[in-house]
């Protein structure tokens, strides 16, 4: 059977890289008993994949991962067993089996199923060195002066070249505090009372300057903006040099797309 489990990383566990991550649970499975399907071959392993990987030095309440096993206990059970013999900084809070798939139907990845991510931006305290930092109100201002431009034109590096990109489209939603973040999500999502609404408490770093924004951006195998991007751009609209240490990124949530009314769907509110 496949399941899904739903994560958060937070603390000094965003300074572990994702490969050390998932050796992690692979090892939490062995220690909380989990009867993990492996692959076949000389050097078999624990069949788990990641939907896509938090970059080092951000936290997440909306990680996930799918794995293959060959029986389970009831959802809070398994959540309770693996919680049991996770480190702080790591935390289950969803445990779903996902259907089977029909007789020659495509095993679809959790990673390609992922369109859109949510992250909320925040200004560590300390940083507060220009103007636009100077406060909520000025930072609000200046970033809602940046947004609204008709492009946001930047150099995309890639592995093996750099091209100007326009990341505007890929800009879906912004909001400057949590309950106006809710309010535009919940016309943007599938089922959205209980996606937007059934949120778990959030681990986010909490800063005094109160400086935040709220970023839903395109993420995915094929068009794929991440948060320091936009930051950046943000700073070269100001004509700023970029802090990149500066700033806590922190997701929310990851989404797939409905294929018919284009709506959002949290991974773990996706019918299995």
């Amino acid at each position: 059977m496949k399941v899904r489990i739903k994560f958060q990383k937070y603390g000094a566990m965003k300074f572990i890289g994702h490969l050390d991550v998932v050796r992690y649970f692979q090892k939490a499975f062995r220690r909380a008993g989990f009867d993990s399907v492996y692959t076949n071959g000389f050097s078999p392993h624990q069949i788990m994949s990641f939907a896509a990987p938090l970059g080092l030095g951000l936290t997440s309440d909306g990680e996930y991962l799918d794995a293959e096993l060959v029986s389970s206990e009831e959802p809070k059970v398994m959540i309770d067993k693996l919680n049991a013999v996770l480190t702080e900084g790591f935390h289950v809070t969803g445990f779903h089996i996902l259907k089977d798939r029909e007789e020659h139907q495509k095993a679809v990845t959790a990673m390609a199923l992922v369109s859109s991510a949510d992250y909320r931006v925040s200004l560590k305290d300390g940083y507060d060195h220009v103007e636009i930092l100077k406060s909520k109100e000025a930072f609000q201002k200046a970033f809602a002066d940046f947004i609204s431009q008709e492009k946001i034109v930047i150099d995309k590096k890639t592995k093996t070249s750099e091209k100007a990109v326009d990341i505007k489209p890929m800009i879906t939603l912004t909001a400057f505090d949590e309950k106006e973040y809710r309010d535009k999500l919940s016309a943007k999502i599938q089922n959205n009372s209980q996606q937007v609404f059934d949120l778990p408490e959030s681990t986010a770093e909490v800063y005094q300057n109160g400086i935040m924004v709220y970023l839903q951006l395109d993420t995915g195998s094929t068009v794929n903006l991440k948060p320091e991007l936009v930051m950046e751009a943000f700073y070269q609209f100001q004509n700023l040099p970029y802090n990149k240490f500066s700033w806590q990124v922190h997701r929310l949530e990851i989404y797939t797309r409905d294929s018919d009314t284009g709506k959002l769907i949290s991974l773990d509110h996706l019918e299995r």
